[in-house]
């Protein structure tokens, strides 16, 4: 095979991945755009192919993956908005190393928690969201294991004591939506990563894994996992939802906006104990 069929292939192999990770973020604009790139390549592979020419159209420059240039916050606000919950910083950066392109650590995420409360208190309200501590449902305190996106309601921010098996789920369905999507984006399928993180869902979900599945070779089914995550969602769905709604209605009452965000101080406490008797 000629170094340009070789060029080619790899810029339409690049173009193809790049289309999943655009597809799996939810950029719509940005996967359109690959597209026509992966047509133009295609269609000069086959000239070459066809005509036998030594020299063929320039292939399109490989593109660059544009999550690797992204702040970290910016790939922990698409973990999160892929999972819809509030989740810890391993899954957030399992998540983004199954589904985006670039690096993510987690000793990253505990320092940039602290900078989002310094910029929100800095300058309230100066960038779209930021990224907060989800807080107890009964002292409204931060909840420094989860993290959550400002822009989400107080009741999807607040834990209460089904939340963490409501918000699994949650996250499970999220999941598997997002490896069906990338299933179906390219040829490739969905990465070894999201396929592993699905599975870790999938064991702990009733009814969620194939009959016949032993290991994580095994063929797992993303609506599969769907389906039986939503039937056990449909279980503790309202419990937990009554739980939060209240919580979230105190916060409005007791806090300020700032602490609706990061939580109550400490000192808070008795203040709210009180408020709740």
């Amino acid at each position: 095979m000629s170094d340009p069929l070789d060029a080619l292939e790899k810029s339409i192999g690049t173009l193809r991945r790049a289309i999943r990770d655009a597809a799996a973020a939810g950029d719509a604009e940005r996967a359109r755009e690959l597209r026509m790139q992966l047509r133009r390549a295609e269609r000069a592979w086959d000239a070459l192919v066809d005509t036998g020419e030594p020299t063929p159209p320039s292939p399109p420059p490989a593109p660059v993956a544009r999550g690797s240039q992204l702040p970290a916050r910016e790939h922990v606000h698409r973990a999160l908005m892929l999972l819809g919950a509030p989740a810890a910083p391993k899954l957030i950066v399992g998540v983004h190393e199954a589904f985006f392109p670039g690096e993510l650590s987690a000793s990253k995420l505990s320092s940039l928690r602290r900078d989002e409360e310094r910029s929100y208190r800095s300058s309230p309200g100066a960038r779209p969201y930021y990224l907060c501590p989800a807080l107890a449902h009964d002292l409204l305190t931060p909840v420094r294991a989860l993290i959550t996106i400002s822009t989400w309601p107080l009741e999807r921010r607040v834990i209460g004591p089904l939340s963490p098996r409501v918000d699994f789920l949650t996250s499970a369905i999220g999941i598997a939506e997002a490896v069906h999507t990338a299933a179906d984006s390219t040829g490739e399928g969905p990465s070894p990563e999201a396929l592993r993180l699905l599975w870790r869902f999938a064991v702990n979900i009733p009814d969620a894994m194939p009959k016949d599945a032993s290991s994580h070779g095994g063929a797992l089914d993303p609506q599969q996992v769907v389906i039986a995550a939503r039937a056990e969602l449909d279980v503790h769905t309202d419990a937990d939802r009554a739980t939060r709604t209240a919580a979230a209605r105190q916060a409005r009452k007791s806090l300020g906006d700032d602490e609706q965000l990061f939580g109550a101080p400490s000192q808070g406490v008795t203040y709210l104990r009180s408020a709740r008797a």
